[in-house]
C-alpha cells in the first residue's frame, strides 16, 4: 500500500480480487474510503465504470445466488457493512484456464474486506452472521431477462460452503430451482 489506500491480492482465480482499504482507527473508532476511482484504477489497473449500487439485508444461512446476467454481464464490487457473509465467484468464462473454478471467502463489516468479481462469472453468498447487510456496485445495470442462476449445491462444482451440520440453507424459489452446470449457459 505504498501510495494508494487500497491494496488488491489476487485469488486462486487471478482476475478475482480481494480488495483491502486502508482503515485509520483511534480511540474514536475508524474511517475509511469504501471506494475511491482512482485508488481503485490503480489497485487493479482496471478501468470500469460502476453504473449501479445494490444493498442487501439478510438474516443467518440465508443464500443468495449463484447469479449472473448473460446480455448484460455485470462486474461486481463487493463488501459487507453488518455482520459476516461467505463470498463465492464460479468462473463461467470457457476460453479460461479457470474455467468451472470457484473461490470463496469471508468478508465481513470486521475485516474490511471487499472482492472483485469481473464479468464472466456467477455470483453468491451464505450469510454466517445473525444478520448481514450486503453491498455492491456492478459495471452494468440489473437485466432480467438476462438474469441466470447456476444451482448453488451442483456436485460438478463442489463448493464448499460453509453451513454447519444440522442447517440448511434458506433459499428463495429462483435460488431452489437453479440450473445444473451442464444446462447452465456459459461465457
Amino acid at each position: 500500500m505504498a501510495d494508494t489506500k487500497l491494496q488488491a491480492t489476487p485469488t486462486a482465480i487471478p482476475d478475482v480480487l480481494v480488495l483491502e482499504p486502508k482503515v485509520f482507527g483511534d480511540n474514536r473508532g475508524w474511517f475509511t474510503e469504501s471506494f475511491n476511482a482512482h485508488d481503485f484504477a490503480k489497485a487493479t489497473a482496471l478501468n470500469v465504470e460502476f453504473v449501479q449500487d445494490n444493498h442487501s439485508l439478510s438474516r443467518q444461512w440465508t443464500l443468495r445466488g449463484l447469479h449472473y446476467q448473460l446480455k448484460h454481464a455485470q462486474g461486481k464490487l463487493v463488501r459487507v457493512t453488518v455482520g459476516s457473509v461467505f463470498d463465492v465467484a464460479v468462473d463461467l468464462r470457457k476460453d479460461y484456464a479457470t474455467f468451472g473454478k470457484w473461490v470463496g471467502l469471508e468478508i465481513s463489516a470486521e475485516n474490511h474486506k471487499q472482492l472483485w468479481i469481473p464479468p464472466g462469472f456467477a455470483h453468491g453468498f451464505l450469510v454466517l452472521s445473525e444478520t448481514a447487510e450486503f453491498l455492491y456496485k456492478t459495471t452494468d445495470y440489473y437485466d432480467p431477462q438476462s438474469e441466470v442462476c447456476l444451482s448453488w449445491c451442483d456436485p460438478s462444482i463442489k463448493i464448499d460452503w460453509p453451513i454447519p451440520l444440522g442447517k440448511q440453507a434458506l433459499l428463495n424459489a429462483k435460488d431452489a430451482a437453479g440450473l445444473a452446470w451442464d444446462a447452465a449457459p456459459k461465457f
